[in-house]
Parts: structure tokens; C-alpha cells; sequence
């Protein structure tokens, strides 16, 4: 069964680009070579909740669980605490469509 990575965040103010940079550069070629695909993100324009929603979607359980116990996810992880605040995440089953 298919397991979602499901994290929100808020990006520092003045720090978008070298936001961006890290997560095209480094957070997400990062997590595939751990076996997890990115699958979605969603960028909150107006309202409240969250400033973003990304997925990623391991094959099974194993998968998601030796890349999440890794200190590659570790690092990569506190890398992007540099950049953002209102960190969250969790692991859900794969339902498609949108999930929060």
C-alpha cells in the first residue's frame, strides 16, 4: 500500500529565493533518492491555514519508513527549517485527490 509524506509550512519572509533554490536543488532531488516521489504542491495565495502543502509518495511502508529514519531526511530536513517556520508533517495512506 502507498504511503503520502504530507508536510505544511510558511516560508521565512525574505527568503523565498534561496527558498526555492534549496527545495528545487536539494529537498526534492534529495527525498527521490530516498525512494520518495513528489506527487503535489499547493501554494496558499488568500486565507488562513498553511502557506504550503507538499506530497510525496513512498511505495509501500518499508520504503517510507527507512527514508524518513535516515539522516539524509534528517539533514535535508533541518536545511529547510532555514527557510521556513510552522513546520508539519505526517504520513498518511494514499486516498487520491487532494489530502490534508
Amino acid at each position: 500500500m502507498a504511503l503520502k509524506l504530507l508536510m505544511t509550512w510558511d516560508m521565512i519572509p525574505g527568503r523565498e529565493q534561496e527558498y526555492f533554490e534549496f527545495l528545487v536543488r536539494e529537498f526534492v532531488p534529495g527525498l527521490q533518492r530516498l525512494g520518495v516521489e513528489p506527487t503535489e504542491a499547493w501554494y496558499t495565495t488568500y486565507g488562513e491555514g498553511p502557506q504550503m502543502l507538499a506530497g510525496f509518495v513512498a511505495e509501500n511502508h518499508e520504503v517510507m519508513q527507512q527514508a524518513l529514519a535516515t539522516g539524509d531526511w534528517a539533514e535535508l530536513r533541518n536545511k529547510l527549517f532555514e527557510y521556513v517556520t510552522n513546520f508539519s508533517s505526517k504520513v498518511v495512506k494514499v486516498t487520491g485527490g487532494f489530502q490534508l
